[in-house]
């Protein structure tokens, strides 16, 4: 197993390699200045003088290293320092957003946990729901609760975030006066009270998020159990006289997981790219929110660097789906 993992990380050092580069060349052809936002009073000068501040100036074969430099290099050394007390960074440049003039990684560190708190509660709830939800309507197939779970799967599949989130609104804020509207994210929690009142602006960005989840890996838990409650194992287990408990949580459950662990890791990587459009609607100040905020000011560094971290999230968690693989299914051997 361990060689596996180590083959596998050393083959995913290139994949990297050429998505960060063909992120950085899309950014790169694509139009847009960063300098187009700034005030019409600047005189030329001082807008070079800017761009050559931010290494606008120098070409793309000299910047696309660094930027590999400081992302691999100069940052991991720099939070190192700061848990530490070390000098590995040794004072060496960060990558700078061109909007905030801040370094990109504490930006992306103080909005990381309103979208943790939203987008990660979200998808921990859908998927505790939808794992029931699914083997039940398997081994109850066409049932009232079959049907029923198929009907809010319909639900979640059809409805955008755009719609159901607004309908809340409109329904717990507006109407019911219930739950706030707007995210608060300068709310810190210090005691019961605020705690509570977290939760309260939670409820509604959590459902239309988590109805999503729910939608979609209970329709994966459903076929999967489904097509190994008819296998001829199953028949040859009740045979010998386990029980249902016994046959249907051990054996058919374990052998179902397979394709529902590919869908749950690969969605992950999606929990710390944020709920862009839920963001939105509820104002919450997260990592989605950010990345449009970079995409409509040409802020190149902040883009690249977000869009980089979900590739290696994505690669990191199809890495651990293969390797849950041989946890759940014996059958499945890496050595």
């Amino acid at each position: 197993m361990l060689t596996y993992i180590i083959r596998r990380l050393l083959i995913s050092i290139p994949a990297l390699l050429l998505i960060a580069f063909v992120i950085f060349m899309l950014l790169e052809l694509a139009p847009g200045d960063p300098m187009a936002s700034m005030p019409l009073t600047i005189p030329a000068e001082v807008k070079q003088q800017m761009r050559e501040a931010l290494g606008l100036g120098e070409p793309w074969w000299v910047r696309f290293p660094l930027w590999l430099k400081q992302f691999f290099i100069v940052e991991p050394a720099y939070w190192i320092d700061s848990a530490f007390g070390t000098d590995l960074a040794g004072g060496q440049q960060r990558i700078i957003s061109f909007q905030s003039r801040s370094p990109v990684f504490d930006t992306i560190a103080e909005r990381m946990p309103q979208t943790l708190w939203v987008v990660g509660m979200s998808y921990v709830v859908g998927v505790a729901i939808a794992l029931p939800v699914g083997i039940i309507s398997a081994y109850r197939q066409y049932s009232v609760f079959d049907q029923a779970g198929t009907f809010v799967s319909m639900i979640g599949f059809s409805v955008p975030p755009f719609f159901s989130g607004v309908l809340l609104i409109v329904i717990f804020s507006v109407s019911l006066g219930w739950l706030p509207s707007i995210y608060d994210t300068t709310h810190s929690v210090t005691d019961w009270d605020s705690f509570v009142f977290q939760l309260r602006q939670m409820v509604m960005p959590v459902m239309v998020l988590a109805l999503q989840t729910t939608a979609q890996i209970s329709r994966y838990m459903r076929a999967a159990m489904l097509d190994n409650l008819g296998q001829d194992y199953v028949r040859t287990a009740r045979a010998k006289g386990m029980s249902e408990r016994i046959v249907v949580l051990k054996h058919v459950l374990r052998n179902s997981m397979i394709p529902v662990i590919t869908v749950i890791a690969l969605g992950i990587p999606s929990i710390f790219g944020g709920a862009i459009i839920t963001e939105q609607i509820f104002k919450v100040n997260g990592l989605g929110q950010l990345l449009i905020i970079a995409l409509q000011g040409n802020d190149i560094p902040m883009v690249m660097t977000l869009t980089f971290l979900f590739a290696v999230l994505i690669v990191m968690f199809n890495l651990i789906a293969d390797v849950l693989y041989g946890v759940f299914d014996p059958r499945i051997r890496y050595d």
